[in-house]
């Protein structure tokens, strides 16, 4: 009983979100919205191959009256709207998708399959939700086109790709994001949310999602036949007696309040079961926020890798290359407040809630480290009966993952619109 009262009472307070937007002319856009939605998720593309992708948005955006430019850091994009004095606010989403066979069952699911970096046939599928944050970012551009009496300043939207990669923000940047393009007063984001009931607003303020580093370990041997190990060096002993010690690292070396997360997400190595190769090539990932915590698990693995190659004799010590990173997302904290105080105040006291620091990463952090005041907050985007029935959920990058597409993409286009126009209300001091 206890559980169907709390589903009634999620799902009632999110139900409300749309009324009490102020912005009845999102129900107007979900047609056209709801079709893009489609469109994007059939047709996913990896990380700097977005071209389709960006494309139709940037396509979109002109018809508007936006000025677009497209090509930055690749294939991202950037449209400006001027109107008037007043700050220059940036609205960020994301166009890549990811490597993920989609298992969902949707009657729109994808089924592309594109050749990756090694060549190897890969599926495709938007299991991060970016194609919901294009369609919600879509919708907030032409409102906000529509109704230029309600703000002025200069509305900077940024479409990025290789967010999955950890680099495509920084590859904007290098590109002259804030050099060729006005640098904003604020930068913002949202993300969707398998936590929160659909359509609820999530913040933190202060340091948010995790810094990570993207790492490529080549674990040398000397190869051999299957029947006569004693006369080769084999690197897959190698590389299991490593993850093993690897895996001690957080566990034995770290403080256990301050957390960190360190995956071994692939290993290769060999080609047939009676040869012994002659190296192993590893990905992991390491997950931390706190700067010393990061620097002493990195050095750890690599002692541990160098440990155990010494003591198998390999002929050469491992590879290690930290491939791509990202830092700690650190959310301004007056701005949160301001952006909460706003969403509770024109959405409903229930539409925003606290909610704790992630492990995940996202390379929005560049954007603050590049100087911009910024904040990236999240948006609930499962059935509250869902939330309340105690199954174990389908989480992001899942071939199973699926936002529940209303109301979570009319309330994300609400909230977006509430944020911009708070802070697009005074000019530039």
């Amino acid at each position: 009983m206890r559980i169907r009262l709390l589903a009634w009472l999620a799902l009632a307070a999110v139900a409300a979100l749309p009324a009490r937007a102020g912005v009845p002319e999102v129900a107007a856009l979900e047609p056209e919205l709801e079709a893009l939605y489609k469109d994007l998720h059939q047709h996913p593309e990896l990380g700097f191959h977005e071209v389709r992708t960006a494309a139709a948005l940037a396509g979109r955006l002109r018809a508007l009256g936006y000025e677009v430019t497209t090509g930055v850091g690749k294939t991202g994009l950037v449209a400006l709207l001027h109107n008037g004095p007043g700050p220059t606010v940036m609205l960020r989403t994301e166009l890549d998708a990811l490597p993920v066979e989609e298992k969902t069952g949707l009657p729109f699911a994808s089924t592309v399959t594109t050749l990756d970096a090694a060549g190897a046939t890969v599926h495709l599928a938007h299991a991060c939700g970016h194609d919901l944050h294009m369609t919600a970012w879509y919708g907030t551009a032409k409102i906000m086109a529509q109704q230029r009496e309600r703000w002025h300043g200069t509305l900077m939207l940024v479409g990025q790709p290789a967010e999955e990669l950890g680099n495509g923000a920084a590859a904007m940047l290098a590109d002259g994001l804030f050099t060729r393009f006005p640098k904003p007063d604020f930068a913002l984001g949202m993300h969707d949310e398998p936590s929160l009931p659909s359509g609820v607003v999530g913040f933190h303020a202060g340091y948010f999602r995790a810094a990570v580093d993207s790492i490529e370990i080549i674990i040398f041997g000397r190869g051999g036949h299957g029947a006569y190990p004693h006369l080769a060096v084999d690197p897959i002993v190698i590389a299991a007696r490593a993850i093993l010690g690897i895996q001690t690292v957080v566990s034995r070396e770290t403080n256990t309040l301050s957390p960190a997360v360190v995956t071994i997400g692939a290993i290769h190595g060999g080609t047939a079961s009676n040869i012994i190769p002659d190296e192993v090539r590893m990905l992991m990932t390491v997950r931390t926020f706190d700067a010393a915590v990061r620097e002493h698990v990195l050095a750890s693995i690599q002692r541990q890798l160098k440990a155990e190659a010494m003591a198998a004799d390999a002929p050469q010590m491992p590879r290690f290359t930290i491939v791509d990173s990202a830092d700690t997302v650190f959310n301004d904290p007056a701005t949160t407040a301001r952006l909460v105080a706003a969403l509770q105040r024109q959405l409903g006291p229930d539409s925003a809630r606290e909610m704790p620091q992630q492990m995940g990463a996202e390379d929005f952090s560049q954007y603050g480290r590049a100087g911009v005041t910024s904040v990236l907050l999240h948006i609930g985007a499962v059935s509250p009966e869902a939330l309340a029935s105690g199954r174990k959920l389908p989480y992001l990058h899942s071939p199973l993952w699926a936002p529940e597409l209303e109301p979570t993409l009319r309330s994300m286009v609400a909230a977006e619109l509430v944020m911009l126009r708070e802070l697009l209300q005074e000019p530039r001091q």
